[in-house]
């Protein structure tokens, strides 16, 4: 059984490349594969699922007509991606974090912000944001005010993203090896830094392996795939 994980495609208007890139990757990149496993922030902004542009429609299109099942995650930009966006491509939404088995062996999934513990600003941000309270809230404001509210948003992040340093915006080592031994797995699977890699780690169960995702772009995707057993992060031109 062949599964496939992407992550941090951040699919907008404002950047049509990408767009065409994962909608080819939909027709010629799925050949062979029993599930899709989407990461989160999948979509670089989320307002709800009462908001769909032609831009949404055709990327739903798209996914609607994939022959195996999608398995959704959200991420940091797409929390409010909800039953109704999942039910329209025919998607499963799992929670951040989830457990599934990889050819018998427990693998935990995370979009990985929750493990950026070390950027205590942006960890109190993510308290509120994904707090039923504030979801409720916002849902219940014209899509107008939350579009103005998610570009100002936007450009709050990107600017403390510019004015923080790289290593705190990383996941912190501890919180790691703390979330896998609590999940008691050797394999953990996730995105959101941007930092493609495979990490080998010490835990209390013997050696641990974490996979990071990258980022699209115009140029390239990248993806993970497992076949018997075996994982492997691809980098792949688009």
């Amino acid at each position: 059984m062949t599964n496939i994980f992407i992550s941090d495609l951040h699919l907008s208007e404002e950047q049509p490349a990408i767009a065409k890139g994962f909608l080819s990757f939909l027709d010629t990149g799925l050949e062979g594969a029993s599930n899709l496993y989407i990461l989160g922030d999948f979509f670089e902004l989320w307002i709800g699922d009462d908001f769909r542009s032609s831009f949404h429609d055709e990327i739903i299109a798209a996914l609607a007509a994939v022959k195996i099942p999608i398995f959704m995650m959200h991420g940091n930009r797409d929390f409010l991606l909800g039953t109704e966006f999942c039910a329209s491509i025919g998607a499963e939404l799992l929670p951040d974090p989830s457990i599934i088995k990889l050819d018998g062996e427990d693998v935990l999934l995370m979009h990985g912000d929750s493990l950026c513990t070390d950027d205590t600003q942006y960890m109190q941000v993510r308290g509120l944001l994904r707090s039923e309270a504030f979801q409720s809230d916002f849902l219940s404001k014209s899509v107008e005010e939350r579009l103005a509210f998610a570009q100002s948003a936007r450009q709050e992040s990107q600017a403390h993203t510019s004015e923080t340093e790289m290593s705190i915006m990383d996941v912190n080592f501890e919180e790691v090896v703390k979330v896998m031994e609590q999940a008691s797995v050797r394999t953990l699977i996730h995105g959101h830094t941007h930092r493609p890699a495979c990490h080998e780690l010490q835990l209390n169960a013997g050696e641990g392996r974490r996979f990071v995702l990258g980022d699209w772009d115009a140029q390239s995707g990248w993806k993970i795939t497992t076949n018997q057993g075996e994982l492997e992060l691809i980098r792949f031109e688009l």
